[in-house]
């Protein structure tokens, strides 16, 4: 996000004759920009900095102008309290509407391209025929001055308008008053619907409010981002990002999915109104000091279809693979990356009892023993082994037991397997009796040991009878040499 919003390039500057109130953009290309500062509108293009047409048959200052949907109509609201209605194409207004009493600060085309609504100092919503230039009904439910107002895309009679009153009012031509009144709690700078029409955006104070116009205007989030009041919204050409701008000098821009912020940009002076075109392509931001900064995205540069470079010949992959080092060749080995083995990384980390359940597994226990008992070895070198074989449930020492049992007659195992035993006995003995499966691995054991034991009897018994054998044999080869010395025989013949 952050990188999207950084393309866009340093920014122009254009030196308009008062504060920027509104910026709007033409719906149609080239979305040329209508710019309302002082009592002058002036109509640039987008990579323009001088204006290519200028409004200017205002008394005093002017408010608000709006391009029609079609791109061909804008009507703009004056500080008198009339209405304008001009040509793009031409110079003189088609039509001026007059009835409020005070200026008039927001004014807009419902969707239906025939009729506009306005409002301002007066606390008057007024709704008007443009074919007829007459007024066609008017609300008097506020009761401070509106300024800011928006017009749903989806439904053409209903439009919305905000107010200092701290109120933001939904009004459906149809009826003959407000179907929706929102407390925001601040006085209201700026409105906006999204174009779904089902969600309503207002900002006023430091806060930003999304309400949900389908649930009876409930308040789905509130979000205080600024440190100043907020002066005007704006969405991007998806809806999926919302951007609002401050007196703080900080536009921020908000996923509309999350609510959070993923950029903001930075100003010179107090932002007055904001306006991004129908690409996204320009971000044109208003100011207090009557100045007009204009950012464009740089250009995606397209990449051409690179040719695809014609692949070296098999011959070249299997090049000197066959070729055999001679006695002057220096060569140079890879080094090999030494890779622990589960196990090594617990011991290393001093985690005796689960470097024992590593050794323990199927593939270890069951293919190389001898890791298993080196692991047990080297805990009771340690001094860890009593600690690491504790704690352990009923399956833990029946899988313990089974591999004693069965590995302690090994004469490679059975120093340190008979102290594993040992050890075993010694803990575990008070809940002998408690487990059925225990108390058989223990009876096996003993069985195992028994056997063992009779073996190594029966082995001491022969080797007694063999020592006795071999005894004998000596004697007797020693007589038989003594009695070739004394016949006077030299070496005796084998």
């Amino acid at each position: 996000n952050t990188v999207y919003w950084r393309g866009y390039k340093t920014p122009v500057q254009i030196k308009e004759f008062g504060a920027i109130n509104k910026i709007d953009f033409s719906p149609v290309s080239p979305y040329n920009y209508a710019v309302t500062a002082s009592s002058r509108i002036h109509i640039y293009g987008r990579y323009s900095q001088e204006p290519i047409k200028t409004f200017s048959r205002f008394k005093d200052a002017a408010y608000c102008a709006t391009y029609r949907g079609d791109g061909n109509l804008l009507v703009a609201g004056s500080e008198e309290g009339s209405i304008r209605l001009f040509d793009v194409s031409g110079r003189a207004p088609l039509r001026q509407f007059n009835g409020h009493t005070k200026p008039v600060h927001v004014v807009g085309f419902l969707s239906d391209m025939y009729r506009i609504f306005s409002s301002g100092g007066d606390y008057a919503s007024s709704l008007w025929d443009i074919p007829s230039g007459t007024e066609i009904l008017s609300y008097n439910e506020h009761t401070d001055y509106v300024r800011c107002g928006c017009a749903s895309k989806v439904n053409a009679d209903v439009f919305i308008t905000g107010s200092y009153d701290h109120t933001v009012k939904l009004f459906d031509t149809r009826m003959k008053s407000s179907v929706m009144t929102i407390e925001h709690g601040q006085p209201v700078e700026s409105v906006l619907l999204f174009p779904s029409g089902g969600l309503l955006v207002s900002a006023g104070g430091r806060y930003v409010k999304v309400w949900d116009v389908l649930k009876g205007g409930q308040l789905l989030v509130s979000l205080k981002n600024h440190h100043k009041t907020v002066t005007c919204l704006c969405l991007n050409s998806s809806g999926q990002r919302l951007l609002s701008g401050s007196l703080d000098r900080h536009v921020k821009i908000y996923s509309t999915t999350s609510y959070k912020v993923v950029h903001s940009f930075s100003y010179a002076t107090s932002i007055l109104s904001l306006a991004l075109s129908p690409e996204d392509e320009t971000i044109v931001v208003g100011m207090t000091n009557g100045v007009l900064n204009v950012k464009h995205r740089k250009p995606e540069v397209t990449k051409e279809k690179a040719v695809k470079k014609r692949q070296p010949a098999y011959r070249t992959y299997v090049k000197g693979r066959t070729y055999m080092p001679k006695q002057e060749d220096f060569c140079v080995s890879k080094p090999v990356k030494r890779v622990l083995r589960k196990y090594d990384k617990l011991l290393k980390s001093f985690q005796s009892s689960k470097a024992l359940d590593a050794v323990l597994e199927p593939p270890i226990r069951l293919h190389t023993p001898e890791v298993t008992v080196a692991v047990m070895q080297e805990l009771h070198r340690r001094g860890t082994l009593r600690s690491a074989l504790a704690g352990r449930d009923e399956k833990q020492i029946n899988l313990l037991l089974t591999f004693v049992a069965r590995r302690v007659i090994d004469p490679r195992f059975t120093p340190i397997l008979v102290t594993v035993a040992d050890i075993i006995t010694d803990i575990y003995q008070p809940v002998v009796g408690q487990s059925a499966v225990v108390d058989r691995q223990f009876l096996k054991l003993q069985k195992a040991i028994g056997k063992e034991i009779d073996y190594q009897e029966e082995l001491l018994e022969v080797l007694g009878m063999m020592d006795t054998l071999f005894a004998t044999f000596t004697r007797k080869r020693a007589a038989y040499l003594e009695e070739s010395k004394s016949n006077g025989l030299g070496e005796p013949i084998e």
